[in-house]
């Protein structure tokens, strides 16, 4: 069967951000307490933007600064922007949507004013966001995709019909607490990772996720047609 709707992260599935926040995070922490910053760890990637800064500053036993931390990277993640790169498939994948009038948006644990950005510099087709500002309880809980699928018009029911693209171990658990497909890229995990996580299909970029889609549709279409 054929999906009903596609819900994309952001970070890692439709862009690489990883120099974007990197930097934002870097010169927040140096202005906040004048040192380097620990290396970013693997098992935070997709966490929420507050779970992040929480790690930096337990590492260097400033946990009650987590929050200026957090306020201040958003700061700068907002005026020293840097357009992050996008990822290969995305117009493509968007085009085919639009065109066949299925539902699709974002849900990503980065914050909003970065999505807003980002998708205004970089001028892709998502008219649906939702930012970590959205959700009580962000990734991995499962109200990001819950939030956006009712958002697209979708009811419980359709669910166990939506596919979710997702880069993170964080993502792919809040897109099966959902009830949804979750669908893995790997840009952070492996595939044996992320299909250990519960992702039913894994691709390299969206490219290869829309090619298989197409490539699926028509042969659907072919097998359907009457001689």
């Amino acid at each position: 069967m054929h999906p009903k709707g596609f819900l994309f992260d952001f970070d890692g599935v439709v862009v690489d951000s990883s120099e974007s926040h990197g930097a934002a995070w870097e010169s927040a922490f140096r202005e906040l307490f004048q040192q380097q910053i620990a290396p970013f760890p693997r098992s935070h990637a997709g966490k929420s933007p507050m779970i992040i800064a929480e790690y930096f500053c337990t590492v260097i036993g400033e946990e009650k600064r987590t929050k200026e931390l957090y306020l201040l990277k958003d700061k700068h993640l907002d005026c020293y922007f840097k357009v992050p790169k996008l990822l290969p498939g995305v117009r493509e994948f968007t085009s085919y949507l639009s065109k066949n009038k299925i539902p699709f948006g974002i849900a990503s644990n980065a914050t909003k004013q970065f999505l807003k950005n980002s998708v205004h510099h970089l001028n892709i087709d998502f008219p649906t966001v939702f930012g970590v500002q959205d959700y009580v309880k962000p990734k991995p809980a499962p109200e990001a995709y819950i939030t956006l699928a009712k958002a697209l018009g979708f009811q419980e029911d359709d669910f166990k019909n939506l596919w979710v693209f997702e880069d993170s171990l964080t993502g792919t658990t809040a897109a099966k607490l959902a009830g949804m497909i979750p669908i893995g890229i790997t840009t952070q995990y492996t595939i044996e990772e992320l299909k250990k996580a519960g992702s039913c299909f894994v691709f390299p970029t969206l490219l290869e996720a829309y090619t298989y889609l197409t490539n699926a549709t028509a042969a659907e279409d072919c097998s359907n047609i009457q001689l």
